[in-house]
């Protein structure tokens, strides 16, 4: 069993939409595109640099593989030549044909598809972008690790990494890094159910108890 990663750059209030351009994804009017192109420095390169000499195969909803399919095959870089040589699957019920090279669609059912690919050999998947994509993962329990690189900036609207049908869980912090620019490089595995607790006495006052019965009417 392989695991699957999502790996995603967020702002502070959480969101994913467009990191990289302001033309990458405008849709819901969303104006602020290209949000952390500013804050990129020498640790994130590192950072990138470390990300691109793993080994692993991609995994792409259709939008975010139209954008990468419109520019890394025509770039000439390092990130460019790991992209274009790695295996990428690519959900979407409306693509008939992919000219990535190494591209292939996932057929049927996207959750089982993943669910697939988890069991085969191979390198760890990772999901880049992709937020549609990312949300049925997530929905499903698909998705073991969270690669997030938070940066220190707020759009307000936009598309949220953890939107509606999250399952509750807990996660355990695996590392962090500071950039220079403010950025935290942080990920995040799952650790089994979500723990709760409570700082309240064991005997709720008089005043607690007439809140919690206001609470209730």
């Amino acid at each position: 069993m392989r695991d699957l990663v999502a790996v995603t750059q967020l702002t502070l209030d959480g969101v994913m939409q467009a990191p990289g351009a302001p033309e990458e994804d405008p849709t819901g009017g969303f104006a602020h595109g290209g949000w952390s192109v500013a804050y990129f420095d020498d640790v994130l390169g590192e950072a990138l640099d470390e990300a691109m000499a793993r080994p692993f195969d991609i995994v792409l909803g259709r939008k975010t593989y139209e954008i990468f399919a419109a520019h890394w095959p025509y770039a000439d870089d390092p990130v460019a030549r790991t992209l274009n040589a790695a295996t990428k699957h690519v959900a979407s019920t409306t693509l008939k044909r992919l000219e990535w090279s190494n591209s292939s669609l996932i057929e049927g059912d996207v959750p089982a598809g993943i669910a697939r690919l988890k069991r085969q050999g191979g390198p760890e998947l990772q999901v880049l972008g992709s937020w549609d994509l990312v949300q049925t993962l997530i929905a499903h329990e698909l998705v073991d690790e969270f690669r997030v690189w938070i940066f220190p900036v707020l759009v307000g609207p936009g598309k949220r990494l953890f939107a509606g049908g999250t399952p509750p869980a807990g996660l355990r912090l695996d590392e962090a890094t500071t950039t220079t620019t403010g950025v935290v490089i942080a990920t995040y595995r799952h650790a089994g159910a979500l723990p709760t607790g409570s700082y309240a006495f064991e005997e709720p006052t008089n005043a607690e108890v007439r809140r919690r019965e206001h609470l209730e009417r």
